[in-house]
């Protein structure tokens, strides 16, 4: 289908250490679609972020398939890689991994120096992310002068400043409290419903997973329809093709 982003056909990741082998995923197979807020829902060691890993391009699968965007990423080389990620993607990690001695504003443009962007232009990409999550009166402040979910949604802006087609979050609210967590989850639920971005996001939380369109269960290495979680759908695991 034209509006499959992601597609994960039969894909396994298996790691070894001291000949002893860790299957962390497990055959999975699973679609996303374009607008889509997609929710991997399971505990620790489940396999959840093994797969986001592998959807990013980060890690490659042990057998299967990984097609985003039109690109099988699981067979491209390093250097095309680098290059499709900063192009496409845009990442939120449960750490903030703000650098603490630039400012809101100089942290959001950061990815712009990779691009032929200049100053100017730079400066209006990077203030319209940082208005889009509500910073846009703390862009000269420090990380160490900002809450965690400003930390949080700073991170996202720095995300969003590329325009990315698909954004990519992994716990993005382990390490906030539930009023910060609510903030920073407006803030990506906004940026589906009214502006359509496509978000995989990662968590354990049901709380969170409750602002998803779609959910979907892994645990121990293997995908399942989600429990009932409310405000989201849980979406069928998509048997890949034989």
């Amino acid at each position: 289908m034209s509006d499959v982003v992601v597609d994960v056909r039969n894909v396994s990741k298996v790691f070894s250490h001291d000949d002893v082998e860790l299957v962390a995923l497990d055959q999975a197979s699973l679609q996303i679609r374009a607008g889509d807020f997609f929710c991997l829902m399971g505990p620790s060691g489940s396999g959840k972020s093994t797969l986001l890993n592998l959807i990013a391009g980060i890690d490659r699968p042990t057998s299967g398939t990984v097609t985003v965007l039109g690109a099988e990423i699981s067979s491209m080389s390093e250097d095309d890689l680098a290059a499709w990620r900063n192009r496409y993607l845009g990442f939120v990690f449960q750490q903030f991994n703000l650098i603490p001695v630039l400012t809101a504003f100089e942290n959001v443009e950061l990815p712009l120096l990779l691009t032929r962007l200049n100053k100017a232009r730079r400066r209006e990409h990077a203030e319209a992310a940082l208005r889009l999550v509500g910073l846009e009166d703390r862009m000269s402040h420090y990380p160490r002068q900002l809450s965690g979910g400003q930390e949080q949604r700073a991170a996202i802006a720095r995300a969003l400043v590329i325009d990315p087609t698909l954004i990519l979050a992994d716990e993005p609210t382990g390490d906030l409290d539930a009023r910060s967590a609510e903030e920073v989850l407006e803030v990506m639920e906004r940026l589906n419903r009214q502006f359509g971005k496509t978000i995989v996001m990662v968590t354990h939380d049901p709380r969170a997973a409750a602002h998803a369109t779609v959910v979907v269960q892994l645990e121990k290495g293997k995908l399942r329809e989600a429990a009932s979680v409310p405000g989201a759908a849980s979406r069928p695991v998509v048997p890949a093709p034989q």
